[in-house]
Order: structure tokens, then sequence, then C-alpha cells
């Protein structure tokens, strides 16, 4: 029996092309496939770069999902009053009206005196925890029209201000941080016609 035969008949390879393909090959180097120890090191390399990058991009998409976790809890740590706030602007907006409502001369009024004291202290009060929990009033009167923070409910003819100012504010509107949450109801200049 030749060398080749042997190197064959131990890797299990009958064909003679893969016998031809062996000549010359240590038969240390040959395993039960057929395939030489060189190519399965080369295939368990490629496999293995393989896995490494699968890893790299699994630790990848675990960190993506960690920040957006992260910034998920932050947003409903940061805005979790919005919707109660959006429902304590009416009563904010209830206690502006019943100051407005009572005229200049019946406010210095024995009667009207402690009735105006405990709209005005409500007020400062509902205005401190609004400031407390990050909601500003946005400002409005004077100020060019902003579609991000202004609701142009009318247009009126004015030739004072430019066309696109605010000139009157008929429901003020609110920020919570950095995001909307009421835009103001304004009134805003046009040209005469």
């Amino acid at each position: 029996m030749t060398d080749t035969e042997r190197r064959s008949r131990e890797s299990g390879a009958q064909d003679p092309e893969i016998a031809a393909e062996l000549e010359g090959v240590p038969a240390d180097m040959i395993d039960d496939t057929g395939n030489t120890l060189d190519e399965d090191l080369a295939r368990l390399g490629d496999e293995l770069d393989a896995a490494r990058q699968d890893i790299l991009y699994a630790k990848a998409e675990t960190q993506n999902v960690r920040r957006r976790l992260e910034k998920d809890i932050a947003d409903a740590r940061a805005y979790a009053a919005t919707a109660f706030a959006r429902d304590i602007l009416s009563v904010a907006d209830n206690i502006a009206r019943a100051l407005e409502a009572i005229p200049a001369d019946l406010r210095g009024d024995d009667k009207f005196k402690n009735l105006v004291a405990g709209l005005e202290a409500t007020g400062r009060e509902i205005e401190k925890v609004f400031s407390s929990h990050g909601i500003t009033r946005i400002a409005a009167k004077g100020l060019p029209l902003d579609p991000h923070q202004h609701q142009a409910m009318i247009e009126m003819p004015s030739v004072d201000v430019e066309p696109g100012t605010v000139l009157q504010e008929l429901q003020a509107g609110y920020m919570i941080k950095d995001r909307l949450l009421r835009a103001a109801m304004v009134a805003v200049a046009k040209k005469p016609e």
C-alpha cells in the first residue's frame, strides 16, 4: 500500500481525485472528512470572527436599548405631571377670570377686599407650584406669532405694529420644561384694508 492510499484510507476518502489532492500532504494533517487541518483552522477562524461580530452587534444593541430605557424613564419623571398640569390650567384660568371680573372700584370695598386677597393668594400659590414643576407661561403679547407656541384665533387690523405680531392674549399658554403644555391663544395684527 502506498503512502497516498494509506492516507486516503485513513481520511475516509475513496475517490481517486481526493486522493490525488492529498498527495504530498502529511497524514497527520488530514482529518476524517478529507480536509486539511489548515482548512479546518481557517474555517474555525472565520466562524470565530463571525461570532465576535455577532457579540459586538448584540452588545451595541443592548447599549442602545439601555440608553432608550434610561431616556424613557427620565422623560416619564420629567413629564409625569403633564396631564394633571393641563387640568389645573383651567383652574388657574378661572381664578384669573374671577379677579378680572371684579371692577377696580369694588376692589377697595371692605366686602370684596378679602375675596380679592384670597383669589390673588390662590393665583400666586398656583404660579409657585407651576414654577416648582417646571411649568412656565409663554410670552405672547408684542411678539411675532410663533406657530410652535401661539395659536392665532383672530386677526385684527393694526397700523401700529407689523403684521403677524401678537396684539392680545386671549388665553395664556404654558410650557412644561421644554415641551408645549398648551398653546397661547392670541389675536394677531394684520394690515388694515
